[in-house]
């Protein structure tokens, strides 16, 4: 049971004890009380850092229907109400989705600047929590600049009787990643020699996502991008860092083997095959969800979900009461149970050519229904599901994983491949390489093609909402999207990459924001 943000209420509690009796205490927001009332607590830092990282539980919620759907790894339903316009890049600005991820990566920052505008009262034991405020700020706004290109930054709480929001305009793309990568690099300062959890920012994570951010700009820097990586995966031992990967023992058989790699794959995500390597050396079996394989060494930085029994599970919609009062999931039910009955998380008939048991022996079976797929290679009209977040119903546990090793080290080949197509580069090779080990396909030799690294990365990471961003980061999002969108007769236009600024935005401030190019 993972219990990392329950402990605010209880937290909230104690409070209440220290502050005016007369004083109804608020769960609805960590900020309820003054900053004065909140800081003569003993750790009223630890509280308002607790309350950044449960807003983000909000995040995840509906992050797959605008990023994941809106590449070329899956399709939705025609039937199933606005999901098929957001697959077909046929978004409306007034689309709810696109509102509240917008709003909940917002107010998360607010969240975090509230930490930050009272930086210099941290005691010395909670200087951490400043650092994890400016690794949040910088996730969010990391989150909206690659969604929505052309965003305000926002580095104080506004205050909105005065009409401070004016003083924060959309600014060009590369401005607002500067201004990313200037918080990640100060979490750092904050977070060197802090604890390593997972369910927290890390100076790991903080320097990984800093050199994404380099990756991602409209002019990337390769340079300070491998130098980050490198200083993790020189020393990952020291950061506790790997991938989980069984080595082959002498006596297995490829059969054997390729199961193990299997399991390995599947527990990345903290999932557990119930079942057993058939005899046709196929598994045969399902996954499920186990809390006690959420923490290994692969994951970096992984929100938090626990298992309530409750009504009140976290949707990108959920009040902010309901917030605070429960660590439940729905993203895994959408992605999963209701996908068969809603048709909204579908594998495209292009990536069920990528990701076949022959091509993929490993990630095939910790990725895709094999169900589905045999059934799909009888009749082409069967739709075939995602298995990476299995849950029993509406309310799950499936942890979100923000950030894990295998994507460090292929983040790591990209920067010293840089601006070249190929390169011979032994670090590069090797990087890549130690993926491919664990997906049990054959290793490169002497030579590395960014077409070969993008492959990997989209059969690696699928269901985790890096596809999109990888095509664009790559230089690629309008070739091959507009070829997705031709096969399948969808409205692909290089504007579309993005998705629109909230029309919720626009009108809350009139004349002030500007609607992206193409909507």
């Amino acid at each position: 049971m993972k219990k990392i943000y329950k402990n605010i209420i209880v937290c909230f509690s104690l409070v209440a004890l220290v502050t005016s009796c007369e004083k109804e205490l608020d769960l609805s927001n960590p900020t309820a009380l003054s900053i004065e009332e909140l800081l003569q607590t003993n750790n009223g830092f630890e509280l308002l850092a607790n309350g950044v990282l449960d807003a983000y539980q909000k995040v995840p919620a509906n992050e797959f229907l605008l990023i994941e759907l809106r590449s070329d790894n899956v399709r939705a339903n025609s039937e199933n109400g606005n999901f098929p316009a957001i697959n077909a890049y046929n978004v409306d600005p007034n689309n709810g989705d696109v509102a509240t991820y917008y709003s909940n990566n917002m107010s998360t920052i607010k969240h975090a600047n509230t930490i930050i505008d009272n930086r210099f009262l941290a005691p010395e034991s909670q200087q951490y929590t400043v650092g994890e405020a400016y690794f949040m700020r910088a996730l969010c706004h990391f989150n909206l600049v690659r969604a929505y290109q052309n965003i305000p930054f926002v580095d104080k709480v506004l205050d909105i009787t005065k009409n401070e929001a004016l003083d924060y305009p959309q600014l060009p793309e590369a401005e607002v990643y500067a201004k990313i990568i200037a918080d990640f690099k100060t979490s750092i300062a904050y977070l060197d020699g802090g604890v390593q959890d997972r369910y927290r920012p890390s100076k790991g994570a903080a320097i990984c996502l800093a050199a994404k951010a380099y990756l991602s700009q409209p002019s990337p820097n390769y340079n300070e991008a491998e130098l980050l990586l490198a200083s993790v995966i020189e020393n990952n031992s020291a950061y506790n860092y790997d991938l989980l990967f069984t080595e082959r023992d002498a006596t297995s058989t490829d059969a054997e083997y390729f199961f193990d790699l299997v399991n390995d794959y599947g527990n990345v995500l903290g999932n557990s095959f119930s079942g057993v390597l058939g005899d046709d050396g196929v598994p045969d079996g399902s996954w499920s969800n186990s809390s006690g394989l959420e923490i290994n060494d692969e994951v970096i930085f992984s929100i938090a979900y626990d298992l309530v029994s409750s009504d009140n599970y976290t949707t990108s919609d959920s009040g902010l009461g309901d917030q605070v009062e429960t660590d439940s999931e729905s993203h895994s039910f959408a992605m999963t149970l209701q996908g068969p009955s809603n048709g909204v998380n579908i594998a495209s008939l292009s990536f069920l050519e990528v990701m076949t048991p022959e091509l993929q022996p490993v990630r095939f079976y910790a990725s895709l229904n094999p169900l589905d797929y045999s059934a799909f290679l009888s009749n082409a009209t069967i739709d075939v599901f995602n298995t990476k977040f299995p849950t029993d119903g509406e309310i799950g546990d499936n942890d979100w994983v923000v950030l894990r090793y295998a994507d460090v080290l292929l983040l790591y080949s990209e920067a010293i491949l840089g601006t070249d197509n190929s390169t011979t580069d032994s670090r590069a090779i090797d990087a890549f390489n130690q993926v491919r080990r664990r997906a049990g396909l054959e290793e490169a030799v002497g030579l590395l093609t960014k077409d070969e690294l993008l492959a990997e990365r989209q059969v690696e990471f699928v269901y985790e909402n890096q596809r999109l961003y990888d095509l664009i980061r790559f230089g690629k999002a309008d070739a091959v999207l507009n070829s997705f969108s031709t096969s399948n007769s969808l409205f692909y236009t290089n504007e579309k990459k993005f998705l629109p600024f909230p029309q919720r935005e626009i009108d809350n401030i009139p004349n002030f924001y500007k609607q992206n190019n193409g909507y």
